[in-house]
């Protein structure tokens, strides 16, 4: 099969034929048609989050159809769609799997970093972290909803726990953030997009989608905000992020990886703001997920990469040369 993996040194993907996956218990194997590119891939690449398997091919964002089925899996068939994300895999017995928060797991394994991701042609994934996709996605709509999608819908979870949530602020609008606003604004709720400061494309695909504001990531909202999302890896957006938010407010941190918070006057955390963040997500945030996003017509602004373009589309995504998500077209996605 055709895979880019990591090279040896870091830094860039190598195009070349791997071995097709060989399937153990309790796996399928997805003949890939796209897989999205996620930031949690550029830090893999960049040596941010270190790879824990050499030469891992990244990918975590996939659509595939099943190719084959280990002999103990009859949850699906030969054929089927289906969308694979970041958590690959649980152990299911220590405290966290046992409290419902599979997400923290001790053991856990995650496609495209610990175990090979989608940015190939073929991939062994376990069937119980499997997922089936609404038809009305295409590939290329639904892969960025596996990851972006996701872990922006368990961040806005997060968000809205202590109090209602009537205007939300999000930071770094780009595949997480487009998302979350379409179905943040569908849920009744006014949201504020902060993007780089001058990115109008970016702006103007948050006012497209219906946000009610939108500026540079140093602006000051208009008004004060009830909760604020950070999906850019800026650790010095926090601050300004808790001065964004009313008394009581919530900023929640949504990425894997962030650079280090600067210090900052303890008035601005004072007053019963909270600062949160979200690792991974479970296999309930994405069945809850999916179906919320499809009720509520939610559309990924997409760009679109060949597989062997994988390292183009990672130096697009690390510059900010496009809006919204970016997808390598693998099979006929």
């Amino acid at each position: 099969m055709l895979a880019m993996a990591l090279a040896p040194e870091g830094g860039r993907l190598l195009c070349s034929e791997r071995p097709n996956p060989q399937l153990g218990p309790g796996e399928l194997l997805l003949r890939v048609r796209a897989c999205g590119v996620c930031r949690t891939d550029l830090h893999v690449v960049d040596g941010e989050l270190a790879p824990v398997k050499a030469s891992i091919i990244p990918g975590h964002e996939v659509v595939g159809v099943v190719e084959a089925l280990a002999a103990d899996v009859t949850d699906f068939s030969i054929g089927e769609r289906l969308g694979a994300a970041w958590l690959a895999s649980t152990c299911g017995r220590c405290r966290y799997c046992l409290e419902d928060t599979e997400n923290l797991c001790d053991r856990a394994e995650f496609n495209g970093w610990t175990r090979d991701g989608g940015y190939a042609e073929l991939m062994a994934v376990d069937a119980r972290f499997c997922f089936r996709l609404a038809p009305a996605w295409t590939d290329v709509e639904a892969a960025p909803l596996l990851c972006a999608g996701l872990i922006g819908y368990r961040a806005w979870r997060k968000a809205c726990e202590p109090r209602p949530v009537r205007r939300l602020g999000l930071y770094g609008f780009g595949a997480a953030a487009h998302l979350l606003a379409q179905l943040a604004i569908a849920e009744g709720q006014e949201v504020f997009a902060f993007t780089r400061p001058g990115d109008r494309p970016a702006q103007d695909l948050a006012l497209g989608l219906g946000c009610v504001w939108a500026g540079g990531s140093s602006q000051a909202p208009p008004v004060p905000l009830d909760a604020a999302i950070l999906f850019a890896a800026a650790g010095e957006l926090v601050p300004l992020a808790l001065q964004a938010v009313r008394k009581g407010g919530t900023v929640v941190c949504g990425g894997i990886h962030m650079s280090d918070i600067p210090s900052f006057p303890y008035h601005l955390l004072w007053e019963e703001r909270r600062l949160v963040t979200v690792a991974n997500l479970t296999r309930a945030d994405a069945v809850d997920y999916l179906a919320r996003a499809a009720r509520a017509g939610v559309r990924a602004h997409v760009t679109t990469y060949a597989l062997r373009d994988a390292n183009r589309a990672l130096s697009d995504l690390r510059s900010g040369a496009f809006s919204g998500a970016a997808v390598l077209r693998v099979g006929e996605g």
